[in-house]
């Protein structure tokens, strides 16, 4: 039996995404297998193609992504979580329903709608080890993905498939950012990169802890970042040390890094909490150390989830307490022009391809 799937052959540009027959996976013991029926687009599935988490390269994702990029690789080539193994078919973001489970497992689940945990402790939650649907194994840009049992949760809710399908990644990263950042009542947050999936995520997910937002995004999007709950709203062009001022915010969420990084240390209070899982905007930044030890700042990176995160998510959604920002769904076939237009930056919120059904 075989599937459509968009498998990426190598490091380099959009030739390497095939769409093309592949057999459908086998369970082992311990697995399922799901119908997928629509996967999100995400920041990761373009780094790796690119080859963005080689140290050599030093520029923005968008920059990595429209150069010419490393020499196509076909077997081992770094990626985020060490050596991706191609060919590989990525995507991180899956809302499938369970068609089939290994002997011995639990029957009941065959025909439930279920989400897909992407970022997966496999050695338990006292480690930091992780392996990520869609890289370290094959993901979502298929017609049908097998994952182990303990990573799919049933979602009771009126949303679509589509919609379903933009949470896992980008609000998994934002909920675990401000897990770890102690985000709640009262806290000032400052947002750079809004509009995106997960700057939009985290904007919802903070105030839904009571916390004060001010975000930061393009001109053309004030208004629909307004919209989903920042409080305040400032273009990327303005002077944040003469707008906001110094020690005026709690906590800086950011995924995006590059030359505003020290301006964003400097607006943060004593005691205040950085907290990073992505540098979109270049990955080198200058850090004065005296702003960091003088202030009592704390430097957070983010990538294993910790263990309430995902559950978390799945009540938010079933109380409604968060809302699904699609901007845009493509074809699984039409891969690369969703990938062209996640890197033109112009919408807000996620992206979603749709396998045939």
């Amino acid at each position: 039996m075989h599937m459509k799937a968009i498998v990426t052959t190598g490091q380099g540009g959009y030739d390497q995404l095939v769409y093309r027959d592949v057999a459908i996976p086998t369970l082992v013991a311990g697995e399922v297998l799901l119908q997928v029926l629509a996967a999100g687009v995400n920041n990761t599935d373009i780094n790796t193609r690119v080859g963005w988490y080689d140290a050599s390269l030093t520029g923005s994702t968008r920059d990595a992504a429209a150069g010419p990029g490393p020499d196509t690789v076909v077997g081992l080539a770094r990626g985020w979580s060490g050596i991706t193994p191609f060919p590989l078919i990525q995507g991180a973001d899956c809302c499938g329903r369970v068609v089939a489970v290994a002997p011995g497992g639990d029957a009941s689940l065959v025909g439930a709608r279920v989400l897909v945990r992407p970022c997966m402790r496999h050695n338990g939650f006292d480690r930091l080890d992780t392996v990520w649907l869609g890289s370290d194994f094959d993901g979502a840009f298929a017609q049908f993905v097998k994952v182990p049992a303990t990573e799919v949760f049933l979602v009771n809710c009126g949303w679509s498939d589509v919609e379903l399908a933009s949470i896992p990644c980008a609000y998994g990263t934002a909920e675990n950012m401000l897990h770890r950042a102690r985000v709640g009542a009262g806290d000032h947050v400052l947002v750079p990169g809004a509009s995106g999936g997960v700057g939009s995520a985290v904007v919802q997910l903070a105030r839904r802890r009571g916390a004060t937002v001010t975000a930061i995004t393009s001109a053309s999007k004030l208004a629909q970042v307004r919209a989903i709950g920042a409080e305040r709203v400032l273009v990327r062009e303005d002077d944040l040390l003469a707008v906001l001022g110094e020690s005026t915010v709690d906590v800086v969420v950011d995924n995006v890094g590059g030359s505003g990084f020290g301006d964003l240390l400097q607006v943060l209070c004593r005691g205040g909490r950085y907290v990073t899982s992505g540098a979109i905007g270049g990955p080198l930044v200058t850090l004065d150390m005296r702003t960091l030890y003088l202030n009592d700042l704390t430097l957070i990176g983010c990538t294993a989830w910790d263990a309430p995160v995902f559950r978390n998510l799945i009540t938010h959604i079933e109380r409604g307490e968060i809302r699904p920002l699609v901007a845009q769904v493509f074809a699984l076939s039409q891969i690369a022009d969703a990938q062209r237009t996640f890197l033109d930056k112009v919408h807000v919120g996620n992206l979603v391809l749709v396998p045939p059904q």
